[in-house]
């Protein structure tokens, strides 16, 4: 008797040890829908709000608004800005009017006229000059302002010149450029001006709205976060064994902690690298511990599953 029951305290130890080793890890997850989130595209104030958390709504539906005032300002300026460029760009091509180009002509005769003058006085002074009759400073400014009146006349004839050619080809480029940026600075403000008015990008259900009316969210803050897609799909972490095992593609079963329903399901993504995994993991027994980010797509039997509900995988193949 002494030598029975150590034996069989011995048998019922191998064989939970056996049951233990035949239990493999599990491939344990949440359920999850593709999430799409709405992000504030200025820091104005939300003045409607016209959904609530939990409804289903269609694509292009109005989810809220923000305060459009200075937005339509913006906007309008802008506008203004292109309109602007527009003209300028329009007289560049038009090149100087002909009343511009007969004034210099006019300037151009008055300044011949006063070189003419001062030639001629300058001509009278150079024999006083020479037999002393008159001042030799006299004579130096006679002369100097004969050269100025020269200098003047060639200035009024560049002038001339200038208008009768008529714009260059480099400064109507350069007004075609600045209708172009004016023209796509007011197309911003119009897209800002109409992401104000928050709509559904795609058919789904609102999961959370976390600014209410009257706040006023910072850029990028969500203002609005949708479940969308047909169906749910489950994130699960795979343990080593299983990643071996499995590849993008193929079938799997998943069911939900507590319930004996299962659900076919295909994965879609299988991460390369193990998550929350230290490196001198990688080797040895800790390496059956290190598990893989994995997705799987499921049917529309699953549509009506909560979600963030924990599952877990219970078979997969070919099949």
């Amino acid at each position: 008797m002494r030598n029975e029951l150590p034996r069989a305290t011995l048998a019922v130890a191998l064989i939970l040890l056996a049951g233990c080793k035949a239990d493999a890890p599990l491939a344990l997850g949440t359920l999850e829908w593709d999430r799409v989130t709405l992000p504030s595209p200025v820091a104005e104030k939300i003045v409607r709000v016209d959904v609530r958390e939990g409804q289903q709504v269609a694509a292009g539906a109005p989810l809220l608004q923000l305060e459009l005032t200075r937005t339509q300002s913006q906007l309008a300026a802008a506008q203004a800005q292109a309109t602007q460029s527009r003209e300028a760009l329009a007289e560049l091509r038009a090149g100087p009017r002909s009343e511009d180009i007969a004034q210099a002509r006019a300037s151009l005769a008055a300044a011949q006229a006063q070189a003419r003058d001062a030639d001629a006085y300058y001509a009278r002074l150079q024999p006083l000059g020479r037999q002393q009759l008159v001042a030799a400073s006299e004579v130096d400014r006679a002369r100097a302002s004969s050269q100025s009146a020269q200098a003047q006349v060639r200035q009024a004839q560049a002038a001339l010149l200038e208008l009768e050619r008529g714009t260059r080809v480099e400064q109507v480029a350069q007004g075609v450029a600045a209708v172009v940026s004016a023209e796509a600075q007011a197309s911003v403000q119009a897209v800002t001006l109409d992401k104000l008015n928050v709509v559904a990008p795609r058919a789904g259900r609102i999961d959370s709205l976390p600014y209410k009316l009257g706040d006023q969210a910072p850029v990028g803050s969500p203002l609005a976060v949708m479940l969308v897609g047909e169906a749910p799909y489950a994130r699960v972490y795979l343990p080593q064994a299983q990643r071996n095992a499995l590849k993008v593609g193929d079938r799997v079963q998943v069911r939900l902690n507590g319930q004996d329903t299962t659900y076919a399901g295909r994965v879609r993504m299988i991460r390369s690298e193990p998550s929350f995994t230290p490196y001198f993991a990688l080797t040895g027994q800790d390496a059956a511990r290190l598990s893989y980010l994995a997705e799987i797509t499921l049917g529309k039997e699953a549509a009506e599953l909560p979600v963030g509900a924990p599952l877990q995988v219970v078979s997969h193949g070919d099949e």
